[in-house]
């Protein structure tokens, strides 16, 4: 069990400015806590996800909470997690921070961009997935065809304009039927400021719409790479918050770049 008073922070992560991007717990442990602990404090915050951050020789162990269960992969609380670190003096300005995660190792700098996250890769299989046709009446759309694909965490349905994409009214319950985490829909930009667009749902995770989803872009960023011809891209998650994701794909692994606002410090008493 973590002492009695435990740091606990609220950050807006892949945020232009506090109250925009995607709010993450982020709580600071001397040492690893129970599990069960854990997930009530993320059920009690009620954020997408809560990270949990305890000290290791080598670096910091990491684990991500959804109000219901814990994810194998999170990247708008990895890169609150960093930000934390940083600017709590728990890592100086220049040291990366290094995380043990049930993702293997994530590494995090300091970079013009704000910050910069070392994630792995998580392509789309090439083939269209037997729940194709589920997964696009779920989402309310006709199954016309449109590029529907799986990783080893979520489907990917790709539809024909930003427009398109603002529009879905997703019916979560059968959303949440489908097994898996969650699911990424996406669409070519319709402004220049931006290479690609996207919306994630996953309601089976207790997380109906997340604003802005770093590890989808670990997927996205492959597949509109290899759309596109182009390695380094910009995308937008047009949630109501909505946020801004860098990334480069490199290889098998893709870096994620961006910002990060504290908006609440506190402390857990129980």
């Amino acid at each position: 069990m973590p002492a009695m008073r435990v740091p606990i922070y609220v950050v807006d992560a892949f945020a232009s400015r506090p109250f925009t991007g995607n709010p993450a717990g982020v709580c600071l442990l001397e040492e690893p806590a129970a599990e069960a602990w854990m997930q009530s404090v993320a059920a009690e915050m009620k954020h997408a996800e809560t990270a949990f951050v305890s000290p290791r020789e080598d670096g910091f162990d990491l684990r991500w909470f959804t109000p219901s269960t814990e994810v194998d992969l999170c990247g708008h609380a990895t890169l609150a997690s960093a930000h934390m670190l940083w600017e709590t003096d728990r890592l100086g300005e220049d040291e990366p921070a290094v995380f043990h995660t049930k993702s293997g190792q994530l590494a995090c700098t300091r970079h013009g961009y704000g910050i910069q996250m070392d994630f792995p890769a998580e392509p789309v299989s090439g083939t269209r997935p037997a729940k194709a046709s589920v997964v696009v009446a779920a989402l309310g759309l006709e199954d016309t065809g449109q590029p529907v694909g799986r990783n080893r965490m979520d489907m990917l349905v790709e539809v024909a304009s930003g427009a398109a994409l603002r529009a879905i009214e997703p019916d979560m319950e059968a959303l949440a039927a489908l097994g898996g985490r969650g699911v990424i829909v996406t669409a070519a930009s319709d402004s220049p400021e931006y290479d690609f667009l996207s919306r994630f749902f996953a309601p089976a995770f207790g997380v109906p719409e997340d604003p802005v989803t770093g590890s989808a872009h670990c997927c996205l960023g492959p597949y509109w790479s290899e759309k596109l011809g182009r390695t380094d891209l910009v995308g937008f998650q047009c949630s109501p918050r909505g946020g801004t994701v860098r990334v480069a794909v490199r290889g098998d692994r893709v870096l994620l770049q961006g910002h990060a606002f504290t908006v609440l410090a506190g402390e857990f008493l129980a």
